[in-house]
């Protein structure tokens, strides 16, 4: 609405006054030119108000988009620990006290070196004269020792083999036969098994670079290995697990229960996926540059598995077939932000409530019972439901825009982890229900972890054929530990041509 005052110049400017009727009509005249020019000036005011409230409504959003973004960290989302920088949260961990004395506990079974009965070298100390009273000793008979014992390494010396195979001439056939030189044993000259598993080793399980490698060879070996020697032995050994990569695959399709996971690698500087699917005993890495369902079909398990799938709610795994678990590490995680930057009370609940099932499940395997009684399964799920429809109370209905863009309306983040909670309870409390399910993923964030590291040393593959040998290598070392096997001697066995090859038990 626009308010029309009197006309006036100036403040101390008297307004002009009219002696003839022409004279009126031109002063009217005059007045609604101003009036004309100021109705413009207020449009063109009123238009940059509109525009500024647009802009301080966006910038608004964009502050409280990076806000929320500031506010996660290793403790309330998957962010990983080495993102927190210098300022890390407190509390830094999930884990609650246990009350126990920090070191060894009561009954653990100790480390201590202890001394053996036949070393493998014996010096004596002689004795000349008497400590008491400077007598000589030299003659007197040995009446007893007191045994003392240093465990070394011998000095590391590298050790050459030459193979002959003998030629002999046979007088009956007048020709000549030569012996068979043992497998592995090519013409001119190569590194042994030995090695090669321990190059293996270093590179590939101690993530040790190529250059580090090399000088790790030369200080403790006098060996001096070319970049080029080094990957030829990562080929080798990852090539020779063919066999082992198909009957891992198997048999983690016959596991009633796997983990599934996936992270961003570099592979020439692009951003690959690193897939994982594993149990408490075995491994298997894929890589691929995608993250959804055509890498997943690719690895070739998910595709045809019918057990129980435990993951982090990552959408393509809904495409299969398979019995679904959710990892409540991630919800606990969740649930702690929009505690803290939301300050929604019935997280705080929520979190409560997995925890006291979680301890309540623990407490009743401690007990030797395989389930809960019903009445606690009906009394958790009831607490359970009660949170979800105080949540629905809590969580704010985000206004709709007046030009309403196509889509589906606006929801509050915290509705998304809410509806989550709500749609797949079932796979939300499967452990709860089934005591042979895990309450999280943690063990799949386990074997993906290291990874992590490679690229945190390396900073990316410099080709997609590293990459490959990196995760055939990496799931067969991965495994023989699970499987409480030595690692060097597994890779020894590797390059003898023996690996390593898991079982359907």
């Amino acid at each position: 609405m626009i308010v029309l005052r009197p006309y006036h110049s100036g403040m101390n400017e008297k307004a002009p006054q009219a002696t003839n009727l022409k004279e009126a009509q031109t002063l009217i005249d005059q007045l609604w030119d101003v009036v004309r020019v100021q109705s413009k000036t207020i449009d063109v005011l009123t238009q940059q108000v509109s525009s500024l409230t647009m802009q301080v409504d966006s910038l608004t959003v964009e502050v409280n988009t990076l806000k929320e973004k500031l506010s996660k960290n290793s403790h309330n989302s998957s962010k990983p620990p080495s993102s927190d920088g210098y300022s890390k949260p407190a509390p830094k961990s999930l884990r609650q006290k246990t009350g126990k004395p920090s070191g060894g506990q009561r009954g653990h079974k100790g480390q201590t070196l202890q001394m053996v009965a036949t070393p493998d070298i014996v010096k004596q100390h002689a004795i000349t004269s008497c400590t008491h009273c400077c007598a000589d000793l030299s003659h007197a008979p040995i009446i007893d020792v007191e045994r003392r014992q240093t465990f070394d390494l011998p000095p590391i010396e590298l050790e050459v083999t030459e193979h002959q195979a003998q030629i002999k001439h046979c007088e009956i056939c007048n020709k000549n036969s030569k012996a068979t030189f043992p497998e592995g044993v090519c013409k001119g000259a190569k590194y042994g098994s030995n090695i090669q598993a321990i190059l293996t080793y270093f590179n590939q399980y101690q993530l040790l670079p190529y250059q580090r490698t090399q000088e790790m060879f030369q200080d403790l070996f006098n060996i001096h290995l070319s970049q080029g020697t080094i990957k030829n032995v990562l080929s080798r050994g990852a090539d020779a697990l063919t066999d082992f990569t198909e009957q891992l695959k198997t048999t983690l399709l016959a596991s009633p229960t796997n983990y599934f996971d996936e992270t961003g690698l570099r592979v020439k500087t692009k951003l690959n996926w690193l897939h994982v699917a594993s149990n408490e005993q075995l491994t298997y890495y894929f890589i691929h540059p995608k993250r959804g369902k055509e890498a997943m079909d690719e690895m070739g398990i998910l595709p045809e598995y019918q057990g129980y799938a435990v993951h982090d709610h990552w959408m393509s795994y809904y495409r299969y077939n398979c019995q679904h678990v959710l990892c409540n590490a991630h919800h606990l995680r969740e649930l702690t932000f929009v505690e803290e930057h939301y300050q929604q009370p019935w997280a705080l609940k929520m979190k409560a409530c997995l925890l006291g099932i979680k301890s309540a499940v623990k407490d009743a395997i401690f007990s030797g019972r395989a389930a809960l009684s019903q009445a606690q399964i009906v009394g958790f799920e009831q607490y359970y439901d009660g949170i979800v429809l105080e949540a629905k109370q809590q969580i704010p209905i985000l206004e709709t825009p007046k030009l309403k863009k196509r889509g589906r309306v606006k929801k509050h983040k915290s509705h998304n982890l809410l509806s989550r909670l709500i749609e797949h309870k079932s796979e939300v409390l499967a452990f709860m229900y089934n005591f042979t399910l895990p309450f999280d993923n943690n063990l799949a964030e386990r074997d993906i972890r290291m990874t992590k590291l490679k690229q945190k040393i390396s900073g990316c593959f410099r080709s997609e054929e590293g990459g490959v040998h990196f995760c055939s290598l990496r799931s067969y070392l991965s495994t023989v530990k699970k499987q409480g096997i030595n690692r060097l001697d597994a890779l020894i066995d590797l390059f003898n041509g023996k690996p390593f090859i898991p079982s359907m038990s």
